[in-house]
This record gives C-alpha cells, structure tokens and sequence, in this order.
C-alpha cells in the first residue's frame, strides 16, 4: 500500500485498527521516520483516543486508556505503544511491567523496533507492519 501523506498514513492505521482485538500484538518495522508513529495514531484515533500520540522513546511504553463504545466491541480496554529504539535490553521493558500487556485478552500492544525482544514474542501471535520509504511516499506492507 502506498500513502502519499500523513493523512494518509493515519487514515489507513484507522482502517487497519478496525480488524484487531484485543489480545493482538502488532509489530511496525522502519527505520526513524518512516511513519511507524503517525501510524499509531490512526490506530488511536480509531478507538477514540483523544490524547496526543508520541513516539514513547524515552518513556519506553505508554498506556492510552480506550472508552470508547469500540472498547466493547473490539474487546480492548487499552493500547500499549512500546517503542524499543533505546532498549538496552529486555530487562528494562520486563521492570516497567510488558509481561503484564502482551497478549492480555483486553489488550493492543503495538511495538516500534520489536528486533530487540525476540525472546518476550516467542510463542505469541503477531501482526507485522513494515514502512518503508519510496520515491513516491510510504510503502506499508502487512504479513
């Protein structure tokens, strides 16, 4: 898929929101400023969150409550976004409680930079989302 713009970019992580539950686990690929955030609030804007969206970088995982009447229907009463760019390593995401999100049955949790926690995503179920620059725009594939 090819997104020529934010807007763009955001209207299609709406319409790839709308398919999820809770439970899923959605892994973006890219590199800095393919679009992996922009993406996330698309995601957010679908279930109603009207916080501003951040590259949690430096906090490593933010917590967005979801109120909306999609929480009921989708099943989910929150969206982690966890963004491992300055992962040391895993241990750091494990103490500030990541065991206690991925895959929760009520649950979103979307990943930037998920290579760093290949051990914590063994055995789970994961959606992919790679961004990739072109001449043109964003390339967005899922797998």
């Amino acid at each position: 898929m090819l997104l020529k713009s934010e807007k763009a970019t955001i209207e299609a992580g709406k319409k790839f929101a709308a398919k999820l539950h809770g439970g899923d686990i959605v892994l973006l690929y890219g590199e800095l400023g393919a679009g992996k955030t922009t993406f996330v609030k698309g995601m957010a804007g679908f279930f109603g969150i009207k916080k501003k969206i951040t590259s949690p970088t430096f906090a490593l995982m933010n917590v967005y409550e979801v109120k909306s009447q999609k929480s009921k229907v989708h099943k989910v009463i929150c969206i982690v976004h966890i963004d491992t760019y300055r992962l040391k390593d895993e241990k750091e995401l494990i103490d500030i409680g990541i065991e206690d999100y991925l895959g929760a049955p009520n649950t979103i949790c979307v990943i930037e930079w998920p290579e760093k926690l290949q051990s914590l995503l063994k055995n789970k179920k994961t959606l992919k989302v790679k961004f990739e620059h072109s001449d043109n725009g964003r390339e967005i594939k899922f797998s």
